[in-house]
């Protein structure tokens, strides 16, 4: 670890924050869960929103993929997801969801604004994101497919969109 200059935990604490926060819409798995801390510790975002039956910390499920994570990453849990994103809203947050729907953005396409702040909505694997919360949010990107499959898995769709917005806003 000394080789690769990794920051103490206290170190994360204290670090600037890349302006991005990550809300689990009803995730099942604990296991992804566990995979979107180590996402957002490596990355160093702003936190994780957890709601309905997404799992919270401490839980051994959720640590065998953060692999301590969860001791670094900011979290709050709130019951509804619906009011997750109407306080990030009025934090100031802009709020897109990750999901297929009529009128979605191509991730490529999407150019975040370099000093806004971002929340992005991941969904149940399997009946994705929520309705009522698709019609808070600010908009919908979706990453392009073209095998038999319709989604991928939350965990690789957030590595992948949480590297796009960095390397688009750094």
């Amino acid at each position: 670890m000394d080789e690769l200059a990794r920051k103490t935990a206290e170190e994360f604490r204290q670090s600037a924050k890349f302006p991005l926060v990550l809300v689990l819409d009803n995730v099942r798995s604990m296991m992804n869960t566990g995979s979107l801390f180590r996402t957002a510790d490596a990355f160093l975002l702003q936190g994780i929103v957890l709601c309905g039956i997404t799992a919270t910390p401490p839980h051994r499920e959720i640590q065998k993929t953060a692999l301590g994570a969860t001791e670094t990453v900011y979290w709050k849990y709130y019951e509804e997801t619906t009011e997750a994103i109407l306080d990030l809203k009025k934090q100031g947050f802009k709020i897109f969801a990750l999901e297929q729907a009529s009128g979605s953005m191509n991730l490529k396409d999407f150019r975040p604004e370099a000093r806004e702040h971002y929340a992005l909505v991941f969904g149940n694997e399997v009946k994705g994101v929520d309705e009522q919360v698709l019609a808070l949010c600010d908009g919908c990107l979706e990453i392009p497919q073209f095998g038999t499959k319709h989604s991928l898995n939350v965990s690789v769709t957030a590595g992948m969109v949480v590297w796009d917005f960095f390397s688009k806003m750094s």
